[in-house]
């Protein structure tokens, strides 16, 4: 009886197992909006870039809370690397880094605890950025950010 009882604890941990295995794979493919250490949200604001308008979801974490509060704001992005634009705050925000990985077309992010950065091209990176939100449809953005410094307002949507 003893036995039928270990094999049955066994098959039930194989199976809870598998399962788990297979639902943190899931995990790594899923929408931007339901990143690891993001809560979806649907705090939408407005970017403008010249003439270019842009929707932006945030992510429902404190750094993004306290840019939110900041709105409306209009501010120099300088370039940087070909591949995005930043701006320096001069106070530092709530932060929660992740370290590395794929960085994509439209992600808005936090550098350190008070560099907003705007990525207009994907790459792959290994330095830490807490995530704030993202472009909802980043078709144009390389565009309208060009090749240098930007003025960039971010508004309530």
């Amino acid at each position: 009886m003893k036995l039928k009882s270990l094999v049955t604890v066994i098959a039930i941990l194989f199976a809870f197992s598998f399962c788990n295995a297979s639902c943190s794979n899931d995990n790594e493919k899923a929408p931007r909006e339901n990143n690891e250490n993001n809560n979806t949200s649907t705090t939408k604001m407005k970017i403008t870039i010249g003439t270019a308008v842009f929707t932006a979801t945030l992510y429902n974490n404190p750094s993004a809370a306290a840019l939110k509060a900041m709105l409306p704001l209009t501010i120099n992005m300088t370039e940087l690397n070909g591949n995005e634009k930043y701006y320096d705050f001069p106070g530092p925000f709530p932060t929660n880094g992740s370290a590395g990985g794929d960085i994509k077309e439209g992600d808005l992010t936090l550098y350190r605890n008070n560099v907003l950065v705007l990525f207009y091209k994907s790459f792959n990176t290994s330095y830490s950025y807490t995530k704030l939100g993202y472009i909802d449809n980043p078709a144009g953005l390389a565009a309208a950010l060009g090749a240098g410094n930007v003025v960039a307002k971010f508004e309530n949507n």
